[in-house]
């Protein structure tokens, strides 16, 4: 059988034996397809699934000063060290050592966060957004984690509206009623913090306002969870549930992950009810946990850039996000605001 798309694309034709075969190597295969067209240039022929639409052409990727150190991916866009790693479900207990790090580099991941919040209003682009949260992130001798991971070209995500997570700053202009959500990962002495809200821009309608403090009521529920062997599939029950009490849905391709040396590790944290999460929570184990939470239906469609994940039938998601350290008794929420209460209640 031929590739249907190499056919499309009119590339020169892919033959594979059986569907199967077709099928079983369809992951590398599909890479074949990118180098027709430049992931981050406009696509008259792409289909948005709502309002929103890429405003390219993007800003130059934003340099990181030499003496700052920086991800292994940083220059090849490849996280070697992180893909070493990717079919063992070890989760690492964390050394004191590490754990001081850990808490010093999501203290500056908050930091950077409430700068860069500090910016949302009508008017100004997500682009703008970025550039303020990269000048941060190198002011406090970090790296910003997102930039060149995997090829990503910018040093924060900013997810709009309908866009679930992983949206590219670009030229869009924030308008009034819009919710916005920003996700910092900052990369400092050998340790990644990740953290994200969602924001609120002017006047949000009674929905999109419910919508966004039903996701934060979320991951303080599932924050009130963890603690030692507390299995991490429970998770999402706890999220599932709260979200479809307000007839809202749980986005199930993206999950929480460990995070400390690498950006992305064991454990997966899926944050919908019935998952095969592998595991239980043990002292000294640090992970996200960072619910998406939909108006609609809970799949996604990727943009062409390949990272924009949209809801597929155009309607609202939002966000939130902390890294979580699993103590004796409960745990530390490391990126928590010092202006807010996310401990767990009694």
């Amino acid at each position: 059988m031929k590739c249907p798309t190499c056919i499309k694309l009119k590339l020169v034709d892919s033959y594979f034996c059986t569907q199967q075969c077709f099928k079983d190597h369809w992951g590398s295969h599909k890479e074949k397809h990118v180098v027709v067209f430049d992931p981050f240039a406009n696509r008259p022929d792409f289909k948005y699934t709502g309002k929103l639409t890429a405003r390219y052409p993007l800003s130059p990727r934003r340099k990181v000063p030499d003496h700052i150190p920086r991800p292994d991916w940083s220059e090849t866009g490849v996280p070697a060290a992180e893909l070493a790693l990717r079919e063992t479900r070890v989760i690492e207990v964390l050394k004191p050592d590490d754990i001081k790090k850990m808490r010093e580099v999501c203290r500056l991941g908050r930091e950077v966060l409430d700068i860069g919040a500090a910016a949302v209003r009508a008017g100004v682009t997500t682009d703008e957004i970025d550039r303020i949260v990269h000048e941060a992130t190198i002011e406090r001798d970090a790296y910003p984690s997102p930039l060149n991971y995997n090829g990503f070209p910018k040093s924060c995500c900013t997810s709009v509206n309908e866009v679930i997570c992983h949206g590219i700053p670009d030229r869009y202009e924030l308008q009034d009623g819009d919710i916005v959500n920003i996700d910092v990962s900052l990369y400092k002495d050998g340790f990644h913090a990740d953290l994200n809200e969602t924001y609120l821009v002017g006047n949000v309608d009674e929905r999109g306002s419910l919508l966004v403090q039903t996701t934060r009521e979320c991951l303080q529920k599932a924050i009130e969870l963890v603690k030692p062997n507390t299995p991490y599939r429970s998770i999402g029950r706890a999220i599932e549930r709260h979200a479809t009490s307000r007839g809202f849905g749980v986005i199930r391709t993206y999950c929480g992950h460990g995070v400390h040396r690498h950006f992305h590790c064991a454990p997966s944290v899926p944050h919908y009810e019935k998952n095969k999460a592998v595991g239980t929570m043990q002292e000294g184990h640090i992970f996200t946990i960072e619910p998406m939470i939909s108006e609609g239906k809970w799949d996604d469609r990727l943009w062409p850039d390949r990272w924009t994940a949209a809801t597929v039938d155009g309607k609202r998601s939002a966000q939130f996000e902390h890294t979580l350290l699993v103590t004796k008794s409960g745990c530390d929420v490391l990126t928590a605001s010092p202006k807010e209460d996310w401990s767990h209640r009694r």
